[in-house]
């Protein structure tokens, strides 16, 4: 895919865009574009702008799958007249460079940011997500608003929305409506409600089922001193879901709107753990969330890891749970300690390791939440809640969940020292240094059967009937319990969406992220913590996994990436798999693969050398290649070669 500039070291004098009306510019005069036909190839290129479009995508936008035989003719016309126009219009080009040129079997016409109203918009979007996921709310909304105001309308407005180019207004519709919902909350961050609350409500009547608009109204209604309005609001909406769709507002919008009924108001997230106080109930004291709806699968897992947390009258255990960002860690600790009251009748207790910008919590916070769990006093004094947690776990049997750890000390700082407590952790990496631990079990992707059965419970059988959809959606997923929640709430909540499109634009690696995104729940922010977590090095050494053909890959592979071979390879691959970054596919997965994507051992299993696969999960994958490669991939010593020391 073209990604440079077309014409480096000099300022480009057209101007494309595509956001509303089509129109193309040259030093701020306006191109004769020519008759429809010919104005519909300029927009399909467009829309695919530094990739190559095949002739016969371009044959059904013009004709709808009724070609005529001279299509191809036809076509070829077309493109030369765009061609001369727009090399004549940009006549200070170097020579023999051109806008439209024939590649890989298609056109390819080539722009940049500069020039292409869609290309800007898509950059200032990542960089204002990048300034959220940093805490910069204020660079975030002020970014992610200059992006919005390059739209001039639904794309490609003034051409039928039908077949191709309503395929992509439709996809760009979606992008803009997440990038408007990414700014009303970094706007909503920063302390400046009024531009969100003068223009929530024209959106919220346009797309009246988006919870994260309805949240983003809410709040803004309320911190402008529009309560009574807010309430109205929710009510609204609350019935409209209840009428339409016999649903019920998330539970995160419900709890927001208790809030705000209470007075509490928040300007930043809620403190993790906020909304579970220990409560003591027959069984002892927990401090648990509420259970993932309609939790599925795990039955080998749910009948081994009671056993491995030690017997009731044995010592306690620490059992460590691994696997990638989505995978359902966290929801299978927390049905699997619901379900373990009998066994820790003197208490179960979660707490995550990790704040909600995703950076380690003080060990002296979790331990005070710890204390008040099992009724402590606070004395607001490190020691003190230490010595008195301590005390206490140690005469009794209870099981401590360690959610989300960052790395090793994070858990050793909270490990009972006496006693005969189990624990349960969870963590994207292996927590290779982690000695004190009893057992690491790797928690796998859902079953085909298992990921179906999962979306269907969310969806609705009747919105996937008896064809094959439900097993191509769950596969586009890869089989993630959040990416097929997401997926299936989304049909659930958009009756009008058929489910054979939806499986089309997952099954798109270009569209397949923005599709899983439903209300204010989305996989990207989950994908975009872990790829925060990785250390840089092992980030751009992902970067270029990520440009293999295939999300398994054999170390054969990866040698034509990395640039190492050897034992220095295999190092490098098991660092790799340790940090979190790769893994080893089970049969499931090679059985099936991904959409559109080829398999690795049938590309290797032949060529002599054992075959050993890893993995980059599909959707893992699909969000790497949408970062922009940092300044240490043009520098072949900060990755290319790269091997970590030996931790051993």
């Amino acid at each position: 895919m073209f990604t440079g500039s077309v014409h480096p070291g000099r300022a480009s004098r057209l101007r494309f865009r595509v956001l509303g009306p089509l129109t193309v510019e040259a030093d701020g005069r306006p191109l004769p574009l020519g008759p429809h036909k010919q104005r519909l190839v300029l927009a399909v290129l467009l829309c695919r702008a530094g990739s190559a479009v095949a002739a016969d995508l371009l044959a059904e936008a013009l004709w709808d799958r009724r070609p005529p035989r001279t299509a191809r003719k036809n076509i070829q016309v077309y493109v030369s007249a765009l061609r001369k126009l727009l090399n004549a219009a940009d006549r200070d080009a170097p020579g023999g460079a051109e806008r439209i040129v024939h590649d890989r079997g298609g056109y390819v016409l080539r722009a940049d940011p500069a020039e292409l109203d869609s290309l800007r918009f898509d950059e200032l979007v990542r960089a204002g997500r990048r300034a959220a996921s940093a805490s910069a709310s204020a660079d975030a909304a002020l970014m992610l608003r200059e992006a919005l105001d390059l739209w001039r309308g639904p794309l490609l407005s003034d051409l039928a929305a039908t077949g191709v180019i309503g395929d992509e207004a439709e996809r760009m519709t979606l992008r803009y409506l997440t990038a408007w919902e990414d700014w009303a909350e970094a706007q909503l961050a920063a302390g400046d409600a009024g531009p969100v609350g003068e223009t929530v409500d024209a959106l919220v009547a346009e797309h009246p089922f988006r919870e994260r608009l309805r949240a983003a109204q809410l709040t803004a209604l309320y911190r402008t001193g529009r309560q009574t309005e807010a309430f109205a609001a929710y009510e609204e909406f609350r019935q409209l879901m209840a009428r339409d769709l016999g649903l019920r507002p998330s539970g995160a919008l419900a709890a927001r709107y208790q809030s705000l009924l209470v007075g509490e108001d928040h300007a930043g997230p809620a403190p993790t753990g906020a909304g579970r106080a220990g409560r003591r109930g027959p069984e002892g004291h927990h401090l648990l969330p509420r259970e993932t709806a309609n939790f599925t699968g795990r039955a080998g897992l749910l009948d081994e890891l009671p056993g491995l947390l030690g017997r009731p009258d044995g010592p306690g255990r620490l059992v460590v749970l691994t696997g990638p960002a989505g995978i359902g860690k966290s929801a299978l600790a927390v049905h699997l300690a619901h379900g373990l009251g009998e066994r820790f009748p003197e208490g179960r207790f979660l707490v995550r390791l990790r704040a909600n910008d995703g950076t380690p919590r003080p060990a002296a916070d979790v331990i005070a939440e710890l204390a008040r769990a099992a009724g402590l006093s606070d004395t607001g004094r490190e020691p003190e809640s230490w010595t008195h947690w301590r005390r206490w776990v140690a005469d009794r049997r209870p099981l401590l969940v360690l959610d989300d750890a960052p790395d090793e000390a994070c858990v050793r700082a909270l490990l009972p020292g006496t006693g005969r407590s189990s624990v349960l952790v969870t963590a994207r990496t292996r927590l290779a240094g982690l000695e004190e631990a009893d057992h690491r079990v790797d928690v796998p992707p859902l079953t085909l059967r298992e990921g179906v059965e999962l979306l269907v419970r969310f969806a609705g059988p009747e919105r996937l009937a008896a064809d094959r959809t439900a097993e191509r959606i769950a596969t586009a997923t890869g089989l993630l319990p959040l990416a097929l929640r997401v997926a299936g709430t989304k049909l659930a909540v958009l009756r009008h969406l058929p489910s054979e499109r939806y499986a089309a634009r997952l099954a798109d690696p270009r569209t397949a992220l923005d599709e899983l995104s439903v209300g204010d729940t989305a996989v990207r922010p989950r994908l975009a913590d872990w790829w925060d977590g990785l250390p840089g090095p092992v980030r751009d050494m992902v970067r270029r996994l990520a440009s293999l053909p295939s999300p398994v890959f054999t170390p054969a592979d990866a040698r034509s990436v990395l640039g190492v071979d050897g034992a220095r390879l295999y190092r490098t691959l098991e660092h790799m798999v340790e940090a979190g970054a790769i893994g080893v596919p089970d049969d499931e997965v090679l059985a099936h693969g991904g959409p559109g994507e080829q398999s690795a051992q049938s590309n290797h299993g032949d060529q002599g050398e054992r075959y050993e696969p890893y993995e980059l999960p599909r959707l893992l994958r699909l969000f790497v290649r949408e970062q922009a490669p940092g300044p240490s991939l043009s520098n072949s010593r900060s990755s290319r070669g790269y091997v970590p020391a030996d931790p051993r």
